[in-house]
Parts: structure tokens; sequence; C-alpha cells
């Protein structure tokens, strides 16, 4: 077996220059550095990250909590896109990433502990936010490094990566208006996600700005899987006062709710119109391209992983939250103008 003494006599240097190029230490030249890596791969020499993590009091591990069962999560394109971006950071920096995932919601606690107690991770990304989330308290307490994508209302001074989705879906629901629809209804994720409850007060805002009264049967939660989508529109179409236009909280539902109106026989946009977000890439090649509110989803991702780095490295940090700027991509689904509702 290859050992670091080895690297050494090869390379002409001392094994605490190794060592110290294999801990990316700033005072090894770059020069030296991509000669002893070299060497390292040529002899197909590989750290013991065990050992060098007791040594260093880092794993070089950042550690991702999923917010749903895997199996539900990667149906929606969002969250591959997100743990794209975080991933493409982490790797750039050094480190690995450790995926967790619970199968509900009170299980987010223990797989938490299990990571921060056995030192298994230098930081923890959590990629969604909850009303009263005892995962933020449990981090805070603990003084763990931790970033959340999205905000929370119940813990103060929590670093954060968001959007201001309040004003996105304001922007998403004053396309509508502008394009003739008094009639809007919102299909909106999960009611214990703040962002959820952020793009529900954006909606209303923008009806009241309109003086638009807004219809609480119009606004629905679903799951934010395109079969929620599906679902939804069936019982929207079966109102007999129904809304002529959708703000719907994610692309993948929107998709659910394509597919249902083709099999109803309705069309978009001409029988109703739609907004949605996220813009993921099959929004523009949908059988009706699908206008949808970009929100960044891998800045998103690879802003919250360089954060985390920094807080889990002791660098300073400008300002607890970040918000990455979003934009309403415009398509088919929505730019119908009615005359008269």
């Amino acid at each position: 077996m290859v050992t670091i003494k080895d690297i050494a006599k090869i390379a002409g240097v001392s094994p605490s220059t190794v060592s110290r190029v294999v801990s990316n230490h700033p005072r090894i030249s770059h020069e030296t550095s991509r000669k002893v890596k070299a060497i390292m791969e040529q002899e197909g020499y590989h750290p013991n990250i065990m050992a060098k993590s007791l040594v260093s009091k880092t794993t070089q591990t950042l550690g991702i909590l999923l917010p749903r069962p895997a199996e539900e999560l990667f149906q929606n394109d969002f969250f591959g896109e997100l743990l794209r971006g975080i991933v493409t950071q982490a790797t750039s920096a050094g480190y690995d990433t450790l995926i967790t995932t619970v199968t509900k919601d009170t299980d987010e606690l223990m797989a938490i502990s299990r990571l921060v107690r056995g030192q298994r991770v230098d930081g923890i990304l959590l990629l969604s936010s909850r009303t009263s989330d005892p995962v933020i308290g449990f981090l805070q307490e603990n003084e763990f490094p931790f970033v959340l994508i999205g905000r929370s209302d119940d813990y103060q001074d929590v670093l954060s990566i968001d959007n201001n989705n309040v004003q996105a879906a304001q922007d998403a629901t004053n396309h509508l208006i502008s394009q003739g629809h008094t009639r809007i209804g919102f299909i909106n994720g999960p009611t214990n996600l703040v962002v959820s409850q952020d793009r529900l007060a954006g909606y209303h805002k923008a009806l009241c700005e309109a003086n638009i009264v807004a219809r609480p049967e119009w606004a629905i939660a679903v799951d934010m899987m395109q079969q929620s989508g599906f679902r939804a529109i069936s019982g929207y179409m079966s109102m007999p006062d129904r809304p002529s236009a959708l703000v719907v909280f994610d692309d993948a539902i929107a998709f659910g709710v394509l597919r249902g109106l083709t099999e109803l026989g309705y069309s978009v946009p001409e029988d109703i119109s739609l907004v949605s977000f996220n813009n993921i890439p099959l929004s523009g090649v949908a059988s009706t391209p699908i206008s949808s509110v970009d929100i960044g989803i891998y800045h998103l991702g690879y802003t919250a992983s360089q954060f985390l780095l920094r807080s889990a490295q002791g660098k300073p940090l400008p300002e607890d939250q970040i918000i990455i700027p979003h934009r309403l991509i415009v398509r088919k689904s929505s730019i119908n103008q009615i005359s008269s509702e």
C-alpha cells in the first residue's frame, strides 16, 4: 500500500508537505500542490479521510436534508436542479455531500441529530422551511453551521438563501390581470411551507391592489407532484363558476394541470390560462409552453452551498439573508387577451 512517505520520497518533499497538500493548506504553492497531486494520482494513493478528519477536526462533507421521501422528491425537477447547484459548488471547494432523507416530517430531527452528534458533516443544508421547524431550533441550540433555502418566521439570525416569493407571486398574478383576467385561482403548495404562505400572500396582494375580490374556493393547496395538478384541475373545471386563469405553485403541478385539461377536452390558453413557478427546462417544450417565474434554482443551490462553506470555515458573512432575483418568462399558456368574462 502506498503511504504518505512514499509520495514524499517520489516528489522530493517532506511527508508534512504531502499532508498539507492533502488538506489544501494555503501556504503550499500551487506548483508544489499540483506536482504532489499528480504523483498521488499516478501512484494510486488515496488519503485516509477518517484519519484526516481526526487531525483537522473537519469531515470535508456537507449534509443535505431532503424534505420528502426520495421516490417522491425526484419526480420534481426542481430538486434535481437545486442539488446540481449545491454539489457543483461543494465539489469545486473539495467537499463531498451526504444526502439524508426521511419518510415523514417527525423523523427529520432524528436524522439531523445523528449527523450532528456523530460529527459526520461540517454543515447542514435545509432545502425547505416549515413553520415552527424543530430542526432549525436544534441546529441553533447546538451552534452547528447550517443554511436554509427559504426563510424562517419563527427563528432569528438564520442564514438563508431565498427569493422574494411574495413579489414573485404578485408578478405572476399581475401578468394574468394584465391579460384581462379577473377570475383568477391559485393552486398552492403545502400550507405548512413558508414559501407557500408567501406566494399566497403575493397572490392576494395583487388581487387586492386590482380591486378584485378573492374567492376562497379558488385557492387550494396540494402536494408538489404532477398527480396533484391532475386531480386539482378536475375539481376546478367541474365548478359551475370557475376561474379563467390559474397561478400554479410549481411547474410539476402545472404539467399535471395541462394533462388533466387535455383529457377533459379543454385547451390552454383558450379555455383557461396558466402561470407557474420554477421555469424548469421542460416548461418551454410542454405541449403548450408554460409561462413560469424563473427563481434561479441552480443559483439558489450554488449560493447556499457557498455560504454554508464560509460559515463552516468560520469566515465572515455579509448578511443573514440573501435574495436571489426572479423573472417571469411569458409563454403561450398565458398570452391570450380576453375581452370579457
